[in-house]
């Protein structure tokens, strides 16, 4: 038997373990197996940790959105700027194209002084006024016709009624007090009117 023993030993065949044996050779096989497998984790690049790639992800999407909240809230302000600067010198080009008409009005003062015929001042001031309606024209403003028209709530504002003008001027504008005036069609100033009854 002995022979039969050896035998198998020499062919190599296992010979049986006892427990305690068996136990410590499994756990051999396993720490090896994990070896080999994080081995092959570290030497492939593109399988990465599904936890490190979300914070990766996390990290991206979070650095894009500091950068938007950035970019919208210089461009509020950047907004908010050019606003007040509108509103502080949004008149300067009406301004700008006034001051030459400032200039015909100093000039005619100056010149008034000099002569006695009210007739060349009467033509001055007409000038002057012609000047400033294109001055005003050119920046959109136009006058509201109120010759023969009809009363118009939108247009025109009643500060009297004249009874006894006709069925024909019923409704109608008898009389403008103070010329209203639209700027782009946009009402500025209703004209004051008397109105037939």
């Amino acid at each position: 038997m002995e022979e039969e023993k050896n035998i198998n030993v020499e062919e190599g065949e296992d010979t049986p373990l006892n427990e305690s044996e068996y136990q410590e050779q499994k756990m051999n096989e396993r720490a090896s197996e994990t070896k080999d497998e994080a081995g092959s984790e570290e030497e492939s690049p593109e399988e990465k940790d599904p936890l490190e790639a979300a914070n990766e992800q996390i990290g991206k999407l979070k650095d894009q959105l500091l950068r938007s909240i950035a970019e919208f809230d210089n461009y509020r302000k950047r907004t908010l700027k050019e606003r007040a600067e509108l509103i502080l010198n949004g008149g300067e080009k009406t301004i700008t194209a006034l001051l030459p008409v400032i200039d015909d009005m100093e000039r005619a003062i100056a010149n008034g002084e000099n002569t006695d015929d009210p007739q060349v001042l009467r033509e001055g001031m007409t000038l002057i006024y012609q000047k400033l309606m294109k001055v005003l024209e050119a920046q959109g403003v136009s006058k509201i016709d109120t010759q023969d028209a009809d009363f118009d709530t939108n247009l025109h504002e009643a500060v009297a009624l004249v009874p006894g003008m006709g069925d024909d001027k019923k409704g109608k504008v008898i009389d403008c007090m103070a010329t209203g005036y639209k700027l782009n069609d946009k009402v500025i100033r209703y004209a004051k009117v008397a109105v037939g009854q």
